[in-house]
């Protein structure tokens, strides 16, 4: 999941693997699976970032060793 922002301000959370496709016209959207569309105050690179970092988070090993 990861935390995006309407346009009034208010933070929501999108699951990041249902995420058909982000374009800017001007404002950024965000189209899902569904076809919902979502116009969020983030950059179009600002979606893309925190998609790639909820990657990297999901697919990571835990620190310590596993024992």
């Amino acid at each position: 999941m990861i935390k995006l922002t309407r346009m009034s301000g208010d933070e929501f959370v999108v699951n990041a693997e249902l995420i058909q496709y982000v374009e800017a016209k001007p404002d950024t959207i965000v189209t899902m699976v569904g076809k919902e569309r979502l116009i969020v105050r983030e950059s179009v690179d600002e979606v893309i970032e925190r998609v790639i970092d909820y990657g990297r988070r999901l697919r990571s090993f835990p620190p310590e060793r596993i024992k």
